[in-house]
This record gives C-alpha cells, sequence and structure tokens, in this order.
C-alpha cells in the first residue's frame, strides 16, 4: 500500500508539476518581455558636431533613454592614440543629460585633419543579463578651424528708426551652416540668394519699439558646421523718427461691445472687468496677431536666388484722409485713468464706408482671414521679404494662393475688428515686422535706397 500511495501520487504530481512549471515560465517570460524593467531600447546618442569640429568650442551632446542613463564615456582618437575627455557613473535618475565637453589640450597647435569621436551611454535595465542596454559610436570627425567668409559688399547708406535698409553680403564657406543680418543682436533677418553663387540680399527692418539711443549696431553674422564664426559690420548712418504721443480716452461702451466681439471671435475667454477685458484685447491679443504677421511672413520668404526686384511706390487709398500715422504711441484711458499704451503701425486711411481698395503691386496672396485687432484682413507678398497688410476690410476678392496684379480691387474699407469707424489700416511689413509706409510710398526712396543698390551691386559682382 505504501508502494501504490507513492506511486499515485508521483503520477498525479508530476502530471500537475509540468502544466505549472510551463505557467510560472511563460510568466517569468512574459514579466521580463513586458516590465519596463527590462525594456530592450538602447539609449539615443546626438552630436551636434557630428561630422565637422574646429577644436575650440565644447563638443555638444545629448543623450536620452526611455528608463534611465547609468553612465557615459566620451573618447578622442586620431592616429596617435585615445583620449577619454569626459566619463561618468550617474547616481541619480537622469533619463536626459546634455554634455558640453571640452575639447583635449595639446602642447602644441593641433595639426591633424581628421579623428574620431566615441560616445558610449549605458542604461539601467535589467536587459542583457541585468548590464543595461548599451549604445556606442564612433564618429568620424574633419577637423575644420577656418571661419567662413563675409563681406558687405554693399547695402543702403541711411537707416531710420521705424524704417528698412537693404544689404548686400557674400558668404562663402564649404562646411556653411548659417549666415544672417542681425540688428542690435536681437533681431534676425533671412538672407536671399542674389544674382550668383555665394551672395545674398536682405531688407532689414528697425522695429519702431527699439530707441534710437538703444541703436547698437547692425552685423552680417555667418557659422559654418565646425562652429566657426564670422561678425562683419554693416555700415550705416542713423536717423531718428519724430514719435507723436496720443492719449485716447475708451468709452466704456467700445470695450462692452467691439472688445468683447474681438475677443470672442477669437474664441479668446472675455475678462468680466472692463480694464482686464480691454487690456486683453490691445495687448495680449495684439501680441498674438502680430506673431501671427510674422509667421506668416517668414513662412513664405523666397527660397530661390533672384536677380532682379521692382516695386512700384505704394499709393494712398484713393481720395482718402489719414486717420492716424505710423509710429504714434498711443496711451489708453478709461475714466481718466491709463489702464494701457501700444504702438499704432501702418496708416490709417478713411474715406468712404466701403470704399474699394486696390493694390499699388502685384504679389502672391498669403493671408486671409480674421485676425483679431485687424479684423479681416490680407496679406499680399511682393517679394525680397515684403509684404503688405490690408486690414479691417469689409468685403473681400481674393483667396490665399492666388496672384493680384497692380490696380485690382482685392477688398472694400470697414470696421471689422479693433476700431471705430470705417478705415483701412495700410501696412509694409519687412519679414513680418510692420516699417514706415512712407518710405515705401516714395519713388525716390526707392530708387536710392534699394533698387539702385541691387543694380550696383550686380555691377560689382561681375
Amino acid at each position: 500500500m505504501e508502494r501504490n500511495f507513492r506511486d499515485g501520487r508521483g503520477g498525479k504530481g508530476g502530471k500537475l508539476l509540468i502544466p505549472a512549471l510551463v505557467i510560472v515560465v511563460g510568466l517569468l517570460f512574459a514579466f521580463i518581455f513586458f516590465s519596463p524593467q527590462f525594456e530592450r531600447v538602447s539609449p539615443v546618442i546626438k552630436l551636434k558636431q557630428n561630422s565637422s569640429w574646429n577644436m575650440r568650442e565644447p563638443l555638444v551632446i545629448e543623450l536620452s533613454d526611455n528608463s534611465n542613463l547609468t553612465s557615459y564615456k566620451v573618447t578622442f582618437i586620431d592616429d596617435k592614440g585615445e583620449q577619454i575627455l569626459d566619463e561618468k557613473v550617474l547616481s541619480e535618475k537622469t533619463p536626459k543629460l546634455s554634455l558640453k565637453v571640452a575639447p583635449p589640450k595639446f602642447e602644441t597647435l593641433y595639426k591633424g585633419k581628421a579623428i574620431k569621436i566615441k560616445i558610449e551611454a549605458v542604461d539601467d535595465s535589467k536587459w542583457v543579463f541585468l548590464s543595461g542596454n548599451t549604445t556606442e559610436i564612433i564618429y568620424n570627425i574633419a577637423i575644420d578651424t577656418k571661419a567662413p567668409e563675409t563681406i558687405v559688399l554693399n547695402n543702403s547708406r541711411y537707416i531710420a528708426r521705424g524704417g528698412s535698409a537693404l544689404v548686400v553680403v557674400k558668404v562663402a564657406d564649404d562646411n556653411l551652416d548659417n549666415a544672417y543680418i542681425t540688428f542690435n543682436d536681437t533681431v534676425n533677418f533671412t538672407l536671399i540668394p542674389f544674382y550668383k553663387p555665394n551672395y545674398y540680399a536682405a531688407i532689414i527692418a528697425w522695429d519702431i519699439s527699439i530707441p534710437f539711443e538703444d541703436f547698437k549696431g547692425v552685423n552680417l553674422v555667418a557659422t559654418d558646421k565646425a562652429g566657426n564664426k564670422s561678425i562683419a559690420k554693416v555700415p550705416l548712418y542713423i536717423q531718428d523718427f519724430a514719435v507723436k504721443n496720443s492719449n485716447l480716452n475708451i468709452p466704456q461702451s467700445f470695450i462692452e461691445t467691439v472688445s468683447t466681439n474681438v475677443l470672442e471671435k477669437m474664441n479668446e475667454e472675455v475678462p468680466a472687468d472692463l480694464t482686464a477685458r480691454f487690456v486683453k484685447q490691445n495687448r495680449t491679443l495684439r501680441a498674438e496677431n502680430i506673431a501671427t504677421i510674422k509667421k506668416v511672413c517668414m513662412t513664405n520668404l523666397p527660397k530661390e536666388s533672384f536677380s532682379d526686384f521692382n516695386i512700384n511706390a505704394f499709393s494712398r487709398l484713393q481720395g482718402s484722409s489719414t486717420a492716424a500715422g505710423f509710429g504714434e504711441r498711443r496711451h489708453y484711458y478709461l475714466n481718466d485713468t491709463m489702464i494701457d499704451e501700444a504702438w499704432h503701425l501702418g496708416l490709417d486711411w478713411a474715406s468712404v464706408a466701403h470704399d474699394n481698395i486696390t493694390i499699388s503691386n502685384g504679389g502672391d496672396v498669403i493671408f486671409k482671414d480674421y485676425l483679431g485687432i485687424y479684423g479681416n484682413s490680407i496679406i499680399v507678398n511682393h517679394g525680397l521679404g515684403i509684404a503688405t497688410i490690408y486690414a479691417h476690410t469689409t468685403s473681400q476678392f481674393t483667396n490665399v494662393g492666388e496672384k493680384v496684379t497692380v490696380n485690382q480691387k482685392i477688398a472694400t474699407t470697414g470696421i471689422t475688428g479693433a476700431v471705430l469707424g470705417d478705415h483701412l489700416h495700410f501696412g509694409v511689413l519687412v519679414q513680418g515686422i510692420e516699417v514706415n509706409p512712407i518710405e515705401w510710398m516714395d519713388p525716390n526712396w526707392i530708387k536710392t535706397r534699394i533698387t539702385d543698390i541691387l543694380t550696383s551691386s550686380k555691377a560689382m559682382m561681375n
């Protein structure tokens, strides 16, 4: 009986043990396979100088992982051997890491032309027998210590606060990364290829909000992929702008109707407090609208090389009077208390209600929509970073993507947006920045400051 008892129990246990082991092993594999602790994605390594380096700037490295990084090592390799530039075991949880690794130090000037940079990164996964996922990348890097060639070939002689100027430059580098014109080192202007390889042109703007006494200069800046940088000064005489200050009393009814309507049409929350409501419309929404204009213009900048640029002087709305000028500094009052201030950009022309708006220069329609304080607006791109905006319109007779021609009727004036009466707000935009339209309404200014500069620049290139 004892033997029979043991045989019976052993047979039954064996039948149960095998499925149980299968289930346990399956659960174990499932746990390993699906558990975040056993994730199998290796760390990601990104090196900014992944093809060339000037051996002066630090290596800029980005490390990231789905879990956490545990260690990294950066090694410099050339024909003389290897040198560890940086390595570290990380004690804290670190899913992302930004490194700036200093170049190696040598007693004499390094004359090598090519090196390798090896970067290793390990994460805290339990995969690979608990040792973690490892990524190792070896970059073949050319040593480039020569900065781009930068020459300011020609430019407008003057620029006025709130105004425009043209700059023609040469930028040459086989390894060029970026080149632009910078105003006060804060506002950058994109260069447009011009006439011959390595030559560029840009119309720049002095934003009216930058005071005359804060002018620091205009420079051409070029960088290559190795990190070399060149700066060339753009020689300009500067002129101030006579700012007109105006005080405007805002009726409570304007805030309750116009400001409210503008905010609602832009799907903005309407503050209950009247002052807060006006400030949100006049300051916050204005900034958003200006940013939209900038984005639309920059998105539509030309990328192809050009040889000629012809533009007519812009004309005022026929039979109109000027209701407001460019560069007015407006101070808004509610019940004798100043509640906000803003720049008036562009020119306001008033004639008869729903007057016809025709354009002085042809171009491409790049925007047609309701734009907050500007109301129903149209933006036309004329090339070389120049565009015009027609705001507060009632009816529009063109669409985005269409080409419009000189003297074509594109809209009628109106009272859409944050306005008190029927008029056209006309603005000239330089890479999305509203500038003084009076300059662009003067044929002599256009000839001497823009088209003559382009013509003489081409002669210099030949």
